[in-house]
């Protein structure tokens, strides 16, 4: 054994019946039934062309600045999978570019969270394949590790374990406990229905906003 070197099998199989949970959620409705103390942070920004991302947690911990075990995870991973990496936020030197999102593409790999920075920005810009990170440097990464796979990662300030289902959007990137799936999809569907028909009283104008007074007087402000 080397410590700080290990690669461990993924802990459940990926069941698509937990991506159709999630299909099709904002990740805002899904952040509202998680407490609102869940996430990646604003930090985690879509560096691709703005596909949404969803797939199962294929994790990686690794040394700042090193993507040795990153490559390993590529050769690893298949369809529905996402690359989630805790490179610990460091930003001096970039973990994944062009080759490596070739590679993912090519093995039919969901997408890529990265606590880091990636290179090749254009080219990853341009493609549909999902791609979180923290920024971009040219600089590229070491290759010597160490480095784990399938074991808890922190990315953005949420610890994210193998299997939990990743969601990712326009406004950041949120992982789902595999456990409680289901539940937190039933209550975010749930309060999508109740902002559909907001919005519509907005439209025909029946919106009752009386409750905004309503706090306000009952926080002892004149109104």
């Amino acid at each position: 054994m080397t410590i700080g070197f290990a690669v461990h099998p993924k802990p459940h199989a990926n069941d698509p019946a937990l991506l159709d949970a999630a299909r099709g959620i904002p990740t805002p409705l899904l952040s509202d039934n998680m407490a609102r103390v869940y996430g990646a942070g604003a930090a985690l920004r879509p560096m691709h062309d703005g596909t949404p991302l969803l797939g199962f947690a294929v994790t990686v911990k690794t040394r700042p600045g090193d993507n040795l075990m990153v490559h390993k995870a590529i050769d690893l991973s298949g369809p529905g999978d996402v690359i989630v990496v805790d490179a610990g936020g460091d930003l001096s030197n970039a973990i994944i570019g062009e080759i490596m999102l070739t590679l993912a593409l090519t093995n039919g790999i969901a997408g890529f969270v990265i606590d880091g920075a990636i290179r090749d920005s254009d080219a990853i810009a341009r493609s549909s394949l999902p791609v979180f990170a923290r920024g971009a440097n040219h600089r590229g990464p070491y290759k010597d590790g160490p480095g784990e796979i399938n074991v808890a990662a922190v990315i953005g300030g949420q610890t994210v374990m193998p299997g939990d289902v990743i969601v990712g959007d326009a406004d950041g990137v949120l992982a789902l406990p595999r456990g409680d799936v289901g539940a937190i999809c039933r209550l975010a569907r749930e309060q999508m229905a109740r902002e559909d028909a907001t919005m519509r009283q907005i439209a025909d104008g029946t919106i009752d906003r009386s409750w905004v007074d309503q706090t306000l007087r009952a926080k002892g402000v004149a109104v």
